[in-house]
């Protein structure tokens, strides 16, 4: 089966038009066997809008400085996830899947004003025990060259798949690292990162909406609290500037209104962090940065 490229010249999709074929998708989806079909889109020449990248600065935390934030290319890549997500021919539906994992590689930082070609594509289909994960890719080229580039693993839970069976052994407070800054994270914060990200998911908008999904409260976006560590990961002393991979996991919900400690150890080319809850007995998620 060929791949199924769909190209979009400099404006990226419209996200409206794909909100309601995620809420409202076409026929059946998730059941059976599915199999995930090799879609593609990229979007030539995506620039950046200043004053939406200004927003996103602040929500996540990021100081003005002469690059783009290493996250940044997510967000330009959005439309194009959601566009594969909401494709006729997934077959799953969007508003079931769980964010596993992220892993951001960046071979060089991305300047203001600079223009990239984007490539977005699914792959990775695998059948576990909780159901089937898979990997969203996405690839930034600028001149011909790549410069970043992030795998993004999902989870479709699958009934009757329970995660292994048997009793769980019990859990273990995880161990502490030698660094710690304090988090706070208001109501409102995952209407703020939703309007400026695209990722308008009912669970992050508000309280009424997340307990439609089992939620007690709206949970922060989990790519929202990986770039607010990274944020401030940054600014220590000891982070390089030269070609960086960050990894994370994501684990237990933040909810909102909420604290957390973003705990981490540093060396000389890989530092551990974890985003710990208020009382740093459960981490919201795990990570770890690479150099090159």
């Amino acid at each position: 089966m060929q791949d199924d490229v769909q190209t979009f010249q400099n404006e990226p999709p419209a996200l409206w038009t794909l909100y309601g074929k995620a809420l409202f998708p076409a026929g059946s989806k998730g059941n059976g066997s599915p199999v995930i079909p090799p879609l593609r889109a990229e979007l030539i020449g995506a620039t950046t809008d200043l004053k939406r990248l200004k927003t996103y600065q602040e929500v996540c935390g990021f100081p003005t400085q002469s690059r783009l934030p290493m996250s940044w290319p997510h967000i330009q890549a959005f439309p194009l996830h959601l566009k594969l997500l909401t494709d006729k021919q997934f077959p799953l539906p969007l508003l079931g899947l769980v964010h596993l994992r992220n892993r951001i590689t960046q071979y060089r930082p991305v300047g203001y004003g600079e223009c990239l070609d984007i490539v977005v594509r699914l792959d990775n289909q695998t059948d576990t025990d909780k159901g089937i994960e898979f990997d969203i890719v996405t690839e930034a080229h600028s001149g011909g060259q790549l410069i970043w580039e992030e795998t993004s693993t999902n989870l479709f839970r699958q009934p009757g798949k329970s995660g292994g069976g048997g009793k769980k052994p019990k859990k273990q407070a995880p161990e502490r690292l030698p660094h710690t800054a304090h988090v706070t994270a208001s109501e409102s914060l995952g209407r703020q990162y939703g309007r400026v990200s695209g990722d308008l998911n009912p669970i992050h908008m508000h309280a009424l909406s997340a307990k439609a999904f089992g939620f007690p409260r709206a949970i922060a976006h989990g790519m929202w609290s990986k770039a607010h560590c990274i944020a401030v990961l940054e600014q220590q002393s000891g982070w390089q500037d030269g070609p960086v991979t960050v990894e994370t996991a994501f684990k237990k919900p933040f909810f909102l209104p909420g604290t957390a400690q973003l705990n981490w150890s540093t060396g000389q080319d890989h530092w551990d962090f974890q985003l710990l809850n208020s009382k740093g007995d459960a981490p919201h998620l795990t990570g770890s940065v690479s150099w090159f």
